[in-house]
């Protein structure tokens, strides 16, 4: 919890959490507000855990989605956005620095073109895609396919198909496990993913699709 920070990195936190909320207040697909606040608490668990600077861990999980380049046009600005909000909330400049290099380097889509993460980093990093498996990542899918108008399942396509939600699982979410980089995440990562094999092998079998190699 944040109460055992002193008042102007109190402040700061809750401050930016307000901020984000109103900027998020209109996004769904699964990115919305509620998934930055299941963020910010696994970070917290997980930095408890690992240690890092607390401060830097809970402002990149708030500001990680802030200019989701999804929603942009296909431009990644949360490291921008990111600078502009915590600069005009007078934040210091190494700790807006810090934020912003870490929430421009997280996203899957990055790839090998990521710089290498903090201890700070890595937490957000995989507090976020803890946040993809399980229950709430197949939510998180059928949440974004129906904004996007993407099907999570079509009968007779490739069940690998990446234009579908189960598509979706295979370009993505069935290799965060390999991709994490704390213990703490990976304890909770494997079951998550079990989850969601079981889930769809259900799923495809109430379609008939028994034969499906998934």
């Amino acid at each position: 919890m944040t109460d055992d920070f002193p008042e102007p990195i109190l402040n700061l936190v809750h401050r930016t959490q307000t901020i984000v909320a109103e900027r998020l207040r209109d996004q769904q697909a699964g990115h919305g507000m509620d998934h930055v606040l299941r963020v910010l608490a696994m970070s917290r668990t997980f930095q408890c855990e690992m240690g890092g600077d607390r401060v830097v861990v809970e402002l990149a999980a708030l500001l990680h989605d802030v200019g989701d380049a999804k929603f942009h046009q296909g431009r990644e600005r949360s490291a921008e956005f990111s600078r502009e909000i915590l600069y005009g909330l007078q934040a210091p400049a190494s700790l807006i620095e810090q934020v912003a290099v870490i929430v421009d380097n997280i996203s899957f889509r990055k790839g090998t073109d990521a710089n290498t993460l903090t201890l700070e980093g890595k937490i957000v990093q995989d507090a976020d895609r803890i946040d993809a498996l399980g229950a709430i990542g197949i939510v998180r899918t059928i949440e974004y396919g129906a904004v996007v108008g993407q099907p999570f399942f079509q009968l007779g396509d490739n069940a690998h198909d990446p234009k579908t939600g189960i598509g979706h699982f295979h370009e993505k979410l069935f290799k965060l496990c390999g991709l994490l980089n704390t213990e703490p995440a990976r304890r909770i990562a494997h079951q998550r993913e079990q989850f969601m094999r079981t889930f769809i092998e259900q799923y495809l079998h109430e379609f008939g699709e028994t034969d499906r190699q998934f």
